[in-house]
């Protein structure tokens, strides 16, 4: 602490250019601004200033310490603004890019808005691969594989990918018994918007696997349309268990192959660890692990009987 007032003391006589001023500055005497630049020079075995009756002035050793002052007192001012921070109420403009499974966000997204009415969001949804950083986005919800050492994440959950047509479609043409009964009917097909390529209906039962890319009798790169052809009635698809278990619970879509099991992919939540995390940014990330989670069958639900109330 000493150390940290003498170094305060020094700032204030090399900006100001007086012992005077930098005491008046700093609710002191000039008595008391010369001995503790004193202390400090003693301390350092070097003197700091030129001191005559009419200017104080920087030695080259005092200009050096200052700029090196300057910093450390500028990292504990930041240090103090960080902690300060973390107690105030969260607010100001918040911009997250999400995935396109719109259906997924809106329950929690709207029970956020509702408990923190001073946030503005800021939404993007998108596949693509954004650069969380580059492009100035606070938060972003993915999945897959995480690759840039810039952010940090948190997990949020994991996701099965099941096979699923309307009952009127199967009655029509049949459930396959195998994965390789998959070509004989009409699939409404994925694009991965990241790579353009139709994605691969995984299965796997034990030891035994199955990779498809059957031909398809549609495709999108939007999860919400390929389920709502499929409850039509157009065909099977090859979806996430999170954007078909409203449609299964209401009987408009059936699982088939319900022995194999399909490919899982992990939802994370990431956010730049270069910047302050503002209490806004801690809110949204806090409030999306609570509240969007697993069901124990291992389905994507909303915990909207624990949303807290609105503010």
């Amino acid at each position: 602490m000493d150390s940290f007032s003498g170094m305060t003391i020094f700032v204030q006589v090399a900006e100001l250019r007086s012992f005077g001023a930098a005491g008046r500055h700093l609710g002191i005497s000039a008595s008391a601004v010369s001995k503790g630049v004193a202390r400090l020079e003693q301390k350092l075995g070097v003197r700091l200033f030129q001191r005559s009756t009419r200017s104080v002035s920087l030695t080259a050793e005092g200009t050096l310490f200052l700029e090196r002052c300057r910093r450390i007192l500028a990292e504990i001012a930041a240090a103090e603004h960080e902690l300060a921070s973390t107690t105030a109420s969260p607010q100001g403009r918040l911009r997250v890019s999400l995935p396109l499974v719109s259906g997924l966000m809106w329950p929690v997204l709207s029970a956020f808005v509702s408990h923190y009415p001073q946030i503005e969001l800021d939404l993007d949804f998108s596949d693509r691969l954004v650069d969380v950083v580059d492009e100035g986005f606070d938060a972003v919800v993915r999945t897959g594989e995480l690759s840039d050492s810039r952010l940090m994440s948190k997990r949020l959950g994991i996701s099965h990918f099941v096979c699923v047509g309307a009952p009127r479609y199967f009655e029509q043409y049949g459930m396959p018994e195998r994965p390789e009964d998959i070509a004989r009917h009409a699939c409404l097909m994925h694009r991965v918007p990241s790579t353009g390529l139709l994605e691969k209906w995984r299965l796997r039962r034990d030891d035994e696997d199955a990779d498809l890319r059957p031909a398809a009798s549609m495709t999108s790169n939007h999860l919400e349309t390929l389920r709502h052809m499929a409850i039509q009635g157009h065909g099977i698809a090859y979806l996430p268990d999170f954007a078909v278990r409203t449609a299964i619970d209401h009987g408009e879509l059936v699982t088939v192959l319900n022995e194999w099991a399909g490919a899982s992919s992990t939802f994370w939540i990431l956010w730049p660890s270069n910047r302050l995390l503002l209490p806004r940014v801690r809110a949204f990330v806090d409030f999306m692990a609570k509240h969007l989670i697993l069901h124990s069958k291992q389905s994507f639900v909303y915990s909207s009987n624990k949303f807290p109330p609105k503010n």
